[in-house]
């Protein structure tokens, strides 16, 4: 569609907009209320196939384990998906919200913990169940195909895979975009949108040291694997300071250190688990050389009897939206939001949505939606404090509902519009 037609297209559906909120907000409670771990979303995944049923969608369910996708073909144009995550965190909420979670299950290694949906995940899947029903109902307003996509697994960065891997790119017509969109604190109403790199690569690994256990009381007669996943944490940081250049945008953080059962006894290992951000290939090639190079030297330091196990965890691919695809987003957006819609910074945060138009091989754009009450952020941003605003999986992240619910539908349906006749 033209600038202008958007304009129109928003404007006869506004009305439908307002008269759906009351629905997706209850959708969007019921999903906050009952999270499900990465690889586990069975009850939102029927949720959303349900759904999509019954506004007339062609859906298949059970994609890459419980991803769900939707079909809607209404006469010869653009195929445009949209696709949004379904999974919750392992994190307890602390949000004080009357619609908190108070769910716990149990791990991929068989831990009990809190579930939440404090990355904002449930929002998503709000918005493109009203973006879908919108859709159908108004197919009067445009042409060609949606494909909506509930995708699983993006916390632990296997579920666009796990799609593609189940014959996602034979199954399903070949899109001509692909969008998707992320709640983020931010003033709420407004979109921010970048060309070119948005998310960065996400590296997270497991390193396991390897030490010779002894008795608290005669450290001399052991290999004290503490003391070296100590001195290993320390020295990793240097990797930033030191290797990478100061213009290069990269973070190495060291989220996990576990050693030992009992104050008195030296255990016989240590592990550490560790993330890497990076906008930059050759950027995050060094810094995993360096990694398995500082571990290697640390080990051979303490006289470890083995060098150090390294595996990888999780690997998330940089979210690099195409310029000309972005240019008609934007344009889209501003058409709608006016000045609540402009170019923000790139953000140190990782996505696998990205692994669809790489494997399709066609551009996709990706933006963020403000989820802060406007009050509360620009308060923040007077007084220089944004950084102390719940963010996204602190155990206290709450997007305000309204307008961010309306705000993320809207924007949702204006870029999926710039391509659709």
């Amino acid at each position: 569609m033209e600038i202008t037609q958007i304009k129109n297209f928003n404007d006869k559906l506004d009305s439908s907009i307002e008269q759906l909120l009351p629905e997706l907000e209850t959708i969007y409670k019921d999903i906050h209320q009952n999270p499900e771990l990465s690889m586990q979303e069975f009850r939102t995944a029927q949720i959303a196939a349900d759904y999509l049923a019954r506004y007339q969608f062609e859906v298949s369910t059970g994609v890459g384990v419980t991803g769900v996708v939707g079909i809607l073909k209404n006469g010869e144009g653009p195929v445009v998906m949209l696709r949004a995550d379904m999974d919750a965190l392992p994190v307890t909420e602390e949000t004080g919200l009357p619609y908190a979670s108070t769910k716990i299950a149990r791990d991929e290694e068989g831990v009990e913990v809190g579930v939440s949906h404090v990355c904002g995940h449930d929002l998503h899947v709000a918005w493109l169940m009203g973006a879908a029903r919108l859709f159908s109902e108004h197919r009067d307003l445009w042409r060609g195909m949606l494909m909506a996509v509930f995708q699983p697994g993006e916390e632990v960065g296997r579920g666009a895979q796990s799609m593609i891997d189940d014959g996602m790119v034979e199954r399903f017509p070949k899109p001509d975009i692909i969008l998707g969109q992320h709640v983020m604190v931010g003033e709420a109403g407004t979109v921010r949108y970048r060309s070119g790199p948005i998310l960065s690569a996400g590296n997270s690994l497991k390193i396991k040291l390897f030490g010779r256990g002894s008795h608290g009381s005669q450290p001399h007669t052991s290999i004290d694997p503490v003391v070296m996943a100590a001195a290993t944490t320390m020295r990793l940081q240097t990797i930033i300071s030191r290797e990478v250049a100061p213009i290069e945008n990269a973070v190495l953080t060291v989220g996990s250190l576990q050693a030992g059962t009992k104050e008195n006894i030296i255990p016989e290992d240590a592990t550490l688990k560790l993330n890497i951000r990076t906008f930059n290939d050759s950027v995050k090639d060094h810094i995993l050389s360096a990694v398995k190079r500082i571990c290697c030297a640390e080990c051979a330091a303490s006289n470890a009897p083995r060098e150090p196990e390294i595996t990888e965890i999780v690997s998330y691919p940089m979210t690099e939206n195409d310029a000309i695809a972005t240019a008609r987003v934007a344009a889209a957006f501003e058409a709608q939001f006016g000045d609540k819609s402009f170019e923000g910074k790139p953000a140190s945060a990782s996505e696998d949505f990205s692994i669809f138009g790489r494997n399709w091989n066609v551009p996709y754009v990706f933006w963020f939606v403000g989820g802060t009450d406007p009050q509360t952020f620009l308060a923040a941003k007077k007084e220089d404090r944004i950084n102390s605003i719940p963010s996204n999986h602190s155990p206290r992240f709450a997007p305000v509902i309204h307008p961010t619910l309306k705000t993320g539908l809207q924007a949702m349906m204006t870029a999926a519009a710039a391509w659709f006749e």
